[in-house]
């Protein structure tokens, strides 16, 4: 079993298999899989790693409420032993609801519960959760096209939170904590030296990095590359990720880590030298790049987010929401701008026209822009909003990553409801029924 899941690692790893059937949940049909002796992973959406120890077991993540009840269940096929630790490795909702099952069975063991470890900022993630979960449970629907998708409320605080650094003893296992700031600003990185064994977290996910995301909180390029130094200069000997298989061996491991690092530091040095010469935003997405020869490593294509989106996010970071353009600064409704620009051009009809032209072209982008500004001009308007489903739904085929087919599949399927007579929810249903949907 071990073997198995190595030996596809391995493919993965030289580009010979795809991550398709990790992300299908087929590698946990067996339950808990061994990586190397000792070390458990159960490989889940936000993967879970296990060590027993002569204290019980030390948990590295507990995956998302899905599943925890099977993660249980296949815990307890391999051992009777308790859950004395778990770490979460940062707060987002795949990494830290899988605790309930354990903490009820301790209960019920007249147990003490098992200790949860976590970053000082974690805490405050969960309240802003909590206060803004019809907002998240918004852009979750519409990022992972889960129509059914609610956003949690009530999280499984951590029991002790530290700051920088902390080192834990469980049993014989020796474990060193490390904050650092990349997808989150409550990120712990687990070290073990004594096993060679690094567990990162989302600084690694087999996908370039998201510190871009266009729907989520502000995320940190500069950093998680620094943390992904720094994580590269340990000599790990296992890499174990917070999504997708793990990497053997120490020189791959500092490939991978250090590859990743080069990616997020160009894009970050383009973004910031062009802001440092004046540009606008415009003209710092249409410019920066990516390095082609990253951009083609199996761990470093843009399935997720997008560097496009990381140049964005790196604006926001050091420029704040104003992009140069002054129109922008205070402007018009959308819809009453779009009401002159069809004035003048014939016609929302005509702007739904010119929008199916651009596409036939192939100038899906600017296909955009006169679908949207036709369906603002006329929010009812039967053809605008054809136009507008058509344009969207072929921008949606075009994107490689599902920060941009979530947006383009929504945006298609509120014109189809329009169309329909029937509601948003009505069309994601039927779009996405018996699909596999993942929500961050």
């Amino acid at each position: 079993m071990t073997d198995d899941l190595l030996a596809y690692a391995d493919r993965v790893w030289r580009g010979e298999a795809s991550t398709k059937v990790y992300h299908s949940g087929e590698l946990r049909r067996e339950g808990l899989r061994e990586v190397a002796d000792g070390v458990w992973m159960w490989p889940a959406f936000g993967n879970v790693y296990l060590f027993p120890t002569s204290d019980g077991l030390f948990c590295y993540d507990t995956g998302e409420k899905r599943t925890a009840g099977d993660l249980h269940a296949a815990v307890r096929a391999r051992t009777d032993a308790p859950l004395h630790t778990a770490v979460y490795s940062h707060g987002h909702i795949d990494h830290v609801f899988g605790m309930a099952p354990f903490d009820t069975e301790a209960a019920e063991r007249g147990a003490p519960r098992p200790t949860v470890v976590a970053h000082e900022n974690t805490p405050p993630r969960f309240r802003r959760y909590a206060a803004t979960a019809g907002y998240n449970g918004v852009i979750n629907q519409r990022q992972f096209q889960r129509p059914d998708f609610r956003w949690p409320t009530d999280y499984r605080h951590p029991d002790v939170t530290y700051s920088d650094r902390t080192d834990l003893r469980v049993g014989d296992l020796d474990v060193r904590l490390r904050h650092a700031r990349g997808e989150t600003d409550d990120a712990t990185i687990a070290w073990l030296p004594e096993r060679g064994i690094l567990c990162c977290g989302d600084f690694f996910i087999w996908s370039s990095p998201n510190p871009g995301n266009p729907q989520k909180v502000q995320r940190y390029a500069l950093e998680w590359a620094q943390a992904l130094r720094w994580m590269a200069s340990l000599g790990a000997e296992i890499l174990l990720p917070g999504h997708g298989v793990p990497i053997v061996g120490a020189e791959r491991i500092r490939t991978a880590l250090t590859d990743t690092a080069e990616f997020l530091q160009t894009l970050h040095d383009q973004t910031l030298a062009a802001m440092n010469a004046g540009a606008t935003l415009d003209e710092v997405v249409h410019e920066v790049t990516a390095p082609a020869e990253l951009l083609r490593k199996p761990y470093l294509k843009p399935s997720y987010d997008e560097p496009e989106f990381v140049v964005r996010n790196l604006w926001r970071l050091y420029g704040g929401w104003y992009d140069g353009d002054p129109s922008h600064l205070k402007p018009a409704r959308r819809g009453e701008l779009s009401r002159e620009i069809a004035q003048l051009t014939g016609g929302a009809d005509r702007l739904a026209e010119r929008a199916r032209e651009l596409l036939a072209r192939g100038e899906h982008r600017l296909a955009g822009h006169f679908a949207q500004l036709a369906a603002d001009a006329a929010p009812d308007d039967k053809d605008a909003h054809a136009a507008r489903a058509d344009v969207f739904a072929a921008l949606e085929k075009a994107a490689t990553s599902t920060m941009a087919k979530g947006v383009y599949a929504w945006a298609a399927a509120e014109s189809r409801a329009v169309l329909a007579g029937d509601d948003l929810d009505s069309q994601l249903r039927a779009r996405t029924a018996g699909r596999t949907r993942w929500a961050l």
